[in-house]
């Protein structure tokens, strides 16, 4: 009896991890490049991300919180809004509009790690996405906005997305006449890269190499025996 509830034991370890919940909140606190200005909500990344994690097999709850026109201090304002979703993880893409205004780097560099901040200290797990301008700035400030995300990524060890607009921005035919916001083409390219990006971020560890589970070997068997002792024997049982 102790030999069939010791291997039906290591049967129940091994599975466990391919059972592992994936499920999880995340809010994209950003401005019009995530809120799809010019197409509907469905069109525009972070429900195009909630849709790929579904057919990966993840239930993943995407918010978006993009406001049109918004900048970091903005978004400094919202924190406590998004926090009420009680998000596992805030993907921040906010930044750029500070840099089409020409506003000072070091106030975005602060608005910046200030929200980096607040929503660690409301319990969520922050991530930040780069953003680059036109080349029609000056390259002083245009080589340090590039910098600036790196920086702040560093500075409070965050996963970093260095261009939230891979692959998209610059090219007319994924922006819309603007020339700036993706267009539907332009954001499922956008979510890619995302989803990409936030996969890793998010799956349970045990998912990335889960044991394969043993077969079951009639009781009293040699095999059996064997099978008993290598359990008790193995890692897991050592930790």
């Amino acid at each position: 009896m102790r030999t069939a509830v010791l291997i039906r034991l290591v049967l129940v370890m091994s599975l466990a991890s391919v059972t592992a919940a994936r499920a999880a909140t995340i809010v994209c606190l950003g401005d019009s490049l995530t809120a799809g200005r010019g197409l509907a909500e469905e069109e525009a990344f972070p429900a195009l991300v909630e849709a790929l994690a579904k057919a990966d097999g993840h239930t993943w709850t995407v918010v978006n919180a993009g406001i049109s026109g918004d900048s970091t201090a903005g978004g400094l304002s919202r924190v406590a809004w998004a926090l009420k979703a009680k998000p596992d993880l805030v993907l921040v893409a906010l930044g750029g509009n500070d840099g089409l205004r020409g506003l000072p780097l070091a106030k975005t560099r602060e608005n910046l790690e200030a929200i980096v901040d607040k929503l660690r200290a409301g319990g969520a797990t922050v991530a930040i996405a780069g953003m680059m301008l036109p080349v029609n700035y000056g390259e002083d400030y245009r080589t340090g906005f590039a910098k600036l995300f790196p920086e702040v990524a560093e500075s409070r060890k965050a996963p970093l997305m260095p261009f939230l607009l891979e692959g998209v921005g610059g090219k007319p035919e994924l922006n819309q006449a603007d020339g700036i916001h993706p267009t539907a083409e332009g954001q499922r390219i956008v979510a890619a890269h995302v989803y990409t990006f936030l996969k890793p971020l998010l799956d349970p560890p045990a998912t990335a190499a889960a044991p394969k589970a043993q077969p079951v070997v009639p009781v009293g068997s040699p095999d059996a025996k064997h099978a008993v002792e290598d359990a008790v024997k193995s890692p897991e049982h050592e930790k």
